[in-house]
């Protein structure tokens, strides 16, 4: 939707786009890009979906759900089903490195001294650099970054600017302070005094954050109001190359001084990527500053690079809810946990 002369035709009428369409008896699968450029997208597919249903079947896409929801005036209920779609997980970036084999091994013993070492430079490449997949396919370091960069400006600055957002530059400044941030409770009042922004300025480049999949927040799981709740989020990044760009740094994990809080954020994705919904991931914290990373249905997660910590150290979120399973994350939990394989 992004050529003007089909945004013309289909604004005029919807059935015009029969007409670029080859003629066949069959019913033809469609994909239509940027979908909210259009000035009544959901009249649009409604008025297909209801007419031309036995023809036609749209397959509609947009890069912000922020335009999709200031654009649809109809809900489509019944006519439609969402599907979020995150970048790559690990198994489909080795596929998209020609290692689809690899991908498919997930076998329970431990794998060869050379494919060891082939999967963890993988690996590294991938927690680097991120899970776009344009990124993915570049085979140069160098070409990554470029790729990176130019989505993380040209990208972001293009929605911020369809969102209405004149001072960009406080929108990108914000961005890398939460990258500076992640996993870390976020005040949007000391965000906005720290840009000199009004807090309701802030709020809302929160909120395109959130619907242009830019970051994503999460909040705290309570049931003590008194002793658990809080109202702040924690911010994490959809991708970590992304995350990388802001904060400048492509280096690897074991060599930053934000360890931790990358492997924080790295397993957040992997929550997504598996298929947990973003509304079910949620941390615990009390009001005395003890803390679980992640809560995610019936489980909760502690994560921490290095596997110093014991489970007894959490022996109060534990004894205060024994119906959900606690566990330990590291580094090396990570490739059996979300992919199968015994080691890296």
């Amino acid at each position: 939707m992004e050529n003007p002369e089909y945004l013309k035709s289909f604004n005029v009428q919807p059935f015009n786009i029969f007409d670029l369409l080859p003629k066949r008896p069959v019913k033809q699968i469609v994909l239509i890009d940027e979908i909210q450029y259009l000035a009544d997208p959901s009249n649009f597919l409604k008025l297909l979906y209801d007419e031309r249903r036995e023809k036609i079947k749209i397959i509609a896409t947009g890069s912000s759900s922020f335009y999709i929801d200031r654009k649809f005036k109809d809900s489509l209920a019944g006519r439609k089903f969402i599907f979020n779609v995150y970048p790559l997980n690990f198994g489909e970036f080795l596929k998209f490195n020609g290692e689809a084999e690899m991908a498919e091994e997930k076998s329970a013993k431990k794998l060869s001294s050379y494919y060891k070492t082939k999967l963890e430079k993988l690996w590294e490449q991938y927690i680097i650099y991120g899970g776009y997949p344009k990124v993915a396919l570049a085979k140069k370091e160098d070409l990554k970054k470029i790729l990176i960069e130019d989505i993380g400006s040209s990208y972001i600055k293009k929605d911020a600017l369809e969102a209405g957002i004149k001072n960009t530059d406080k929108y990108y400044a914000l961005i890398k302070i939460l990258a500076g941030q992640t996993g870390q409770l976020m005040n949007s009042q000391k965000l906005a005094n720290t840009l000199n922004l009004a807090h309701k300025t802030v709020e809302e480049y929160l909120y395109i954050m959130a619907r242009s999949y830019q970051l994503a927040f999460i909040r705290p799981f309570y049931k003590n109001l008194r002793k658990e709740l809080t109202k702040m989020p924690k911010a994490y990044f959809y991708d970590l190359g992304l995350r990388n760009f802001f904060l400048n740094d492509f280096r690897a994990p074991d060599k930053r001084s934000d360890k931790g809080a990358y492997l924080e954020n790295l397993v957040f994705t992997e929550f997504l990527k598996r298929g947990d919904n973003l509304d079910s991931i949620k941390y615990w914290r009390t009001q005395d500053k003890k803390e679980v990373d992640f809560i995610v249905g019936r489980e909760a997660y502690e994560i921490k690079y290095n596997t110093k910590s014991k489970p007894s150290n959490y022996k109060i979120f534990i004894k205060q809810y024994p119906e959900i399973k606690f566990s330990m994350i590291s580094r090396e939990d990570i490739i059996k946990k979300f992919y199968g394989w015994k080691t890296v």
